[in-house]
Formats: structure tokens, sequence, C-alpha cells
């Protein structure tokens, strides 16, 4: 069977996403490239984001292809799995302009929570709900109905929907071929700014050590996908490091939900410290202390971005964190960090629990150290949140992602978005009207 792996051309126009906008590796696609591959298909995987083509444009690439299945993401990448824009107008204008004979496969976080409506937002034949990595291969030679998180339509328009989730052995994941991916033109180094220390690096890379996160803080979109903390081999990884600094990558983000937790991490940071390239990713404060701080030092880390969420301990419990670090502390090891690390970041979200004149001075206390901390941030209830459950009373049904959107407009219009949001975001109504 032939697949077509399709990353669209991303716009966020007047999407309340806070993603960043810029392309980055769709390694949800190159994942699913492996594994379509050693089960013997042929793979063209087109990342319309990174070469900036145009739907025209990829269609001449298909046409000389002719696949099968062609399958589309709903998120920009894995990195923004967990926090997508809750609209499906880029997918939807990306799956009409290609269709042609073959099915069309939607993966990602909307599909995964809201099947049905995925199906009928963009016009696919097949939904996968969960880690599309190892299912993809499975279309071609299972019954559908055997394939984990499987939705479609039968020949009489009828919604079928299989059990489970798609969810990937890890440990399978080989290195992946960057052979025949544009890997220079990826000049956008994720979470580097002017000034912190990094202006050096030109070429940079996304690579994920681990997937899923042990913790389940209420505001993570991460249970339906990614949810489960599983490690890859860590020759793998390495590989994978060692083939992007032959072409030139000389800085590295880790995608990983949580970067820091799983036992190899130690031994992955030693091997990093040989090679020249740096990196950067996002963790908590308190899965280190002062020793391995310097390690991350050693390793060339250049950006470390720890979700601290409240000031407050009573912040922290109500947002589920299970931190065992009090407040003073976690200023004292983001400070000492910062010794280390050119770019230490602590993200604040907005909570009841939070008195504002005390989070300015704790700003001030770490801000007089170097240390970058957030203005408190809105929350977003992501269907397959703890907090969209907390917020509605209920599990996501097919309208969750619709109620999730009008619920965060109506709280924040007038109290103000993110910094790095529209401020006059559409509904969700006008941002998928698809023409």
């Amino acid at each position: 069977m032939k697949y077509a792996l399709i990353n669209p051309r991303w716009d966020f126009a007047g999407s309340t996403y806070f993603g960043c906008a810029e392309p980055h590796y769709p390694l949800e696609l190159l994942t699913a490239r492996e594994f379509l591959r050693k089960a013997g298909h042929e793979v063209l995987l087109v990342d319309a984001f990174m070469e900036n083509l145009s739907p025209l444009q990829v269609l001449e690439r298909l046409r000389e292809f002719d696949e099968d299945f062609l399958v589309v993401p709903t998120a920009p990448s894995y990195l923004f799995w967990r926090c997508p824009q809750p609209e499906l107008r880029v997918p939807a204008l990306w799956a009409s302009a290609l269709r042609r004979s073959s099915r069309i496969v939607a993966i990602g976080p909307h599909g995964s929570v809201t099947p049905r409506s995925t199906l009928d937002k963009i016009g696919a034949d097949v939904v996968l709900r969960g880690e599309p990595d190892q299912t993809l291969s499975q279309l071609a030679s299972t019954p559908w109905e055997m394939i984990a998180g499987c939705c479609w339509r039968d020949s009489s328009g009828i919604v079928r929907m299989s059990q489970g989730l798609g969810a990937t052995d890890m440990q399978a994941v080989p290195t992946i071929d960057y052979s025949d991916y544009p890997v220079e033109r990826h000049h956008h180094l994720h979470h580097i700014f002017p000034g912190n220390g990094a202006d050096h690096l030109k070429l940079g890379a996304e690579v994920e050590f681990a997937r899923g996160c042990p913790y389940s803080c209420t505001f993570c979109n991460k249970t339906l996908f990614r949810n489960k903390y599983r490690e890859r081999s860590l020759s793998a990884v390495l590989a994978e490091i060692d083939q992007l600094i032959d072409r030139g990558v000389d800085y590295i983000y880790f995608i990983d939900e949580i970067f820091g937790v799983g036992k190899q991490v130690r031994t992955l940071l030693e091997e990093i410290a040989k090679r020249n390239v740096s990196i950067g990713f996002q963790s908590r404060i308190d899965l280190w202390d002062e020793e391995s701080l310097e390690l991350l030092g050693r390793a060339h880390c250049v950006s470390f971005e720890c979700g601290v969420e409240s000031i407050t301990e009573e912040g922290r419990d109500e947002l589920n964190k299970k931190c065992r670090l009090t407040t003073e502390r976690i200023g004292d090891l983001l400070i000492y960090a910062r010794q280390f690390i050119p770019w230490v970041q602590a993200n604040l979200i907005k909570t009841a629990k939070d008195d504002a004149s005390l989070v300015a001075a704790w700003q001030a206390r770490l801000k007089a150290s170097g240390v970058w901390v957030s203005e408190p941030v809105p929350m977003f209830p992501f269907p397959g949140s703890p907090l969209y459950v907390e917020t509605f009373g209920v599990q996501p049904d097919e309208s969750a992602w619709d109620r999730a959107h009008t619920h965060y407009l109506q709280l924040f219009a007038g109290k103000g978005f993110s910094d790095i949001q529209e401020q006059q975001p559409g509904t969700l109504l006008e941002l998928e009207c698809v023409s």
C-alpha cells in the first residue's frame, strides 16, 4: 500500500492558539513513516509547512505517487498536541484541496476526543484516536474494528468505532531517517530568544527522548494520547542526534512532555556533553537539584523552561502539581540553574490562590537574578484534560471543542488573553467556516 503523510502549511490567524507558530519537525509523521516502511509500505512524506508549499504544489507530488491513504494531522506537531489550536480550519482546507480517490486519515488530539465531529469537519474517511505511529500501518492489513482507536464510516454511512486508543511501544521507535527530509530549512530554534546567550546557534531540530508524563496536572491535555511515561532506546536517540549533527544541526529541543523523569536522562546528558550541540526542553524544577543542574550546564543546555504554575503551595495543590518543594526552594533552584544555563524560565498560570502583589514580588526576585518569569496566563479547558471535567462537570462529548472554546472566549474577553495570543480571536464557527 502507498501512504502519503502530509503536514499542512499551518496558519493560526484569529485563533486562541498560544503555541509557537514556526515550522517544527512533524515527528508524528516521521515516526509513523519508520513503522510504515518496516511493514513494507511505500511512503511519501511532504512537509508543506517546512517547505512553504501550496496545496496545488503538494497535489502535483501526490499525482505522481498515487497514494492509497492520505494522512493529515490536526495539530502542527507532537510538540503541540497537548495545547493545539481548537479549530480544524487548516486540516479541513487541506483535506478538501488534496482529496482524490485515496482515503483520508485524520490523526491528532482533536479526533482523539471527538472522533465523529472530526470526521465531519475534515471530511475524513478514518480518524485514529490516540497515538497513530503504529496503528497507521494496520489500516492496510487489519480489520478496522480490531485497530485500537479506529473510527470510520461504513458503506452505509454509519459511524463505527473500535475500542481503546493507539499507544506506541516507544522502545520499538527506531532512529528516524532524515536522509530525504529538508533538515537544512529548519532555522527556527525553538524556545531560543534574542540575547539569551545562544546567538551563535544556526540550525535547529526537535527530538523525542520520551513520551508521556507520570503526573496528572489539572490543566494538562494528555489523557487521551501521550499519557503513560515511556522512554525510547538511548542508542536510537543518540544515533538520531548524531545524524542531525552531521547535517549541521547545532541546537536540539526535546519535545518530551516532561524532560528529566526517566532513568536514562543522566546518561543521555553525559553523552550530549561529549557532542557539539546545545539543547533545550520543558521540565519541572522539582526534578532537579544542584548537582543535576550543573550537569545540564555541561551538556550545553541553553534553554530550561519550568512549569511552576503557582507561587503558593495551595495553588499548586489546586492544580494537582504534586510538587514536593516549597516556593522558596523552587526560587532558589531556578536562580542556581541560571548560573549554568543562559535562559531559565518559570511559567505561571492564573489561579485564585495567588495574590497579585506576592506574584509581583516573587517575579522581581527571580528577574533580578536573570530568571525570566511569565505573567500568569489563562488556562484553556482542553477536552481530555481534568480541567475540562472540572469546568463542565461532564466527560467530553462530540461538542467538547466548541464548548471549551466558547467558554474560554467568554471568560477572558474582558480580562485579556495571553500576550502571545490573538487579542480578538474568532469564534470556532467563524474559524471553521471553510469555503
